[in-house]
């Protein structure tokens, strides 16, 4: 509690601060510090009214509104170890009537951990989580602390898309009888839609909608309603891809990167039957957090993919056709950026790790 006190008091002398400028393709713009002192943040959550929430990787979530910082209880008890904990925040798009957000993290399982969701209901005045629903958990889960990729997308239809990484166990990603290394589709009680792709399979997953995949940290539906998410590679081969129902995106038959060590992963970059990325990054950025850009503030970035870089400290801006890195937003604020949302607004918010903050970028007027 002592660390909370603390921390309002830096929210509010380092709010009186301003914002610092960068500049971009589109212009000067600002960028504010809205809230500072995070542990290990990884991903915020916008509520309707100007609030938000945060999670932070040991358990902790944090509501933010009229400059104090409260922490909510009845947060899931998370497995905090390695790259696991507390992960994703997504809020419902009815949370003003259902007061519902949906929250992924490590659960503790036999033999180790796995990626969970979970829903929830917000209190009216943000203080504590109720009538807590574990909807889906990963089976089996996996030792070790790696890989648990963990956003959660509600698509236009309700359903949710949620990334699952491979654990470490690269084989994994291509047996479709385990959640790893896939994105999954479920629906918002847990149930199974009927149109996946795997749904009649006997041999797979009904959840699966698609496999193949590393460690997908960054995921976001475009104007279409199509699933996009960045993923990291080992050695190079970070990818942006446009997720199908269905399709087998390689990992770790094909890549664009190397192991650790240098040697050669798998058979090569591409093969039939397997997805080509629609961007890959070599060296690689480790890439987290995307966005696809409505256009509201910046027209000129309509459609435009965002993605933060952990490892090279900016924000990447993606565009054309082919898709290709055209702009590196970077500056002090930009180190680590972990997560990467649109307000209702058009104002650009993201994490970044190292400054222990979050930021929201909008024009310098």
């Amino acid at each position: 509690m002592l660390r909370y006190i603390a921390f309002t008091v830096f929210l509010l002398v380092t709010g009186a601060a301003g914002a610092d400028r960068l500049e971009t393709s589109a212009g000067s713009v600002a960028v504010t510090q809205v809230v500072g002192g995070l542990d290990t943040p990884w991903a915020i959550g916008l509520l309707p009214g100007g609030a938000f929430l945060v999670s932070e990787r040991d358990g902790n979530l944090l509501y933010v509104a009229d400059g104090t910082v409260n922490r909510v209880k009845g947060a899931p008890k998370v497995s905090a170890a390695g790259q696991g904990g507390l992960l994703d925040v997504t809020v419902a798009r009815d949370f003003t009537r259902s007061r519902e957000i949906f929250l992924t993290f490590s659960k503790k399982q036999k033999g180790g951990a796995g990626t969970a969701v979970a829903v929830v209901r917000l209190s009216e005045n943000g203080k504590r989580l109720t009538n807590l629903r574990v909807i889906f958990e990963v089976t089996p889960g996996g030792s070790g602390g790696r890989h648990f990729g963990s956003r959660v997308v509600e698509a236009l239809d309700g359903t949710l898309f949620v990334t699952i990484g491979d654990r470490g166990d690269r084989p994994a990603a291509q047996d479709l009888q385990n959640h790893m290394g896939t994105v999954i589709r479920i629906n918002r009680d847990g149930t199974i839609p009927g149109d996946n792709p795997f749904v009649r399979d006997q041999a797979a997953r009904p959840e699966i909608w698609s496999y193949g995949h590393r460690n997908p940290q960054g995921a976001g539906l475009d104007s279409q309603g199509r699933l996009w998410v960045s993923e990291h590679g080992a050695r190079g081969g970070d990818e942006v891809n446009l997720v199908h129902a269905g399709a087998n995106y390689g990992w770790p038959v094909i890549s664009y990167g190397t192991h650790y060590s240098g040697q050669k992963i798998g058979e090569g970059t591409s093969k039939p039957g397997m997805e080509q990325p629609e961007h890959y990054w070599d060296p690689s950025i480790a890439p987290s957090g995307l966005l696809v850009y409505s256009g509201k503030l910046w027209p000129q970035w309509k459609g435009d993919l965002f993605v933060g870089s952990l490892k090279f400290n900016y924000i990447a801006r993606l565009a054309g056709t082919p898709l290709r890195e055209v702009e590196q937003i970077k500056g002090p604020e930009t180190e680590r950026v972990r997560d990467i949302v649109e307000a209702a607004d058009g104002s650009i918010w993201f994490i970044s790790v190292g400054q222990g903050a979050v930021y929201r970028m909008t024009p310098d007027t």
